[in-house]
């Protein structure tokens, strides 16, 4: 090959992988970066519609759900609510046979859509009446949370122990009981 032709030919295949370079580095990647987003998209789109099949198909048991709770709440007159916590405090502990030393309750309105019924419990009872006491609280049908739990024991063999519990009942207000 002559000198010429040579340069001829560097020059041109320089020339087509600077062109497939600026290709590459103009259309191909965008390309695939467009079709990679896309592709994402539609995976999230199928799960979004997936998951919302299956909220369709669950949507009476999620309102049996909402239902049960929403019945399960306190009532929205203070005094009713708090009778029928300390009533239902009262059962649970004869039931169990813990004895209540106290509850002391304080109210919490810190929305519009409902309100909170704080309580610090105590108890007191061996470890078997204290675990059933807390048994019955857990599985009571009152819309309650239990926020933190104390156990302390007053002999020296720990027979006798003293519980004490902070409980949050829930009631809605009436925008919230439909």
């Amino acid at each position: 090959m002559k000198i010429e032709n040579r340069e001829k030919t560097l020059f041109i295949a320089v020339l087509v992988v600077l062109g497939l370079v600026v290709c590459n580095w103009l259309i191909f990647t965008p390309l695939i970066n467009l079709w990679t987003a896309r592709s994402q998209s539609i995976a999230q789109l199928h799960k979004d519609v997936t998951h919302g099949k299956s909220l369709l198909l669950s949507g009476a048991s999620i309102r049996g759900q909402w239902e049960d709770m929403r019945t399960n709440t306190l009532p929205n007159n203070i005094s009713l609510a708090e009778q029928q916590m300390f009533k239902s405090f009262d059962i649970w502990a004869q039931q169990s046979g813990a004895s209540l030393v106290g509850i002391m309750p304080q109210w919490k309105n810190d929305s519009t859509n409902y309100m909170t019924l704080n309580c610090r419990v105590e108890a007191s009872g061996t470890i078997s009446t204290l675990g059933a006491f807390l048994y019955k609280i857990e599985k009571g049908p009152l819309a309650l949370k239990l926020d933190s739990v104390e156990l302390s024991a007053h002999d020296s063999t720990g027979q006798q122990l003293t519980l004490g519990m902070q409980i949050s009942g829930l009631a809605l207000t009436s925008s919230n009981t439909k």
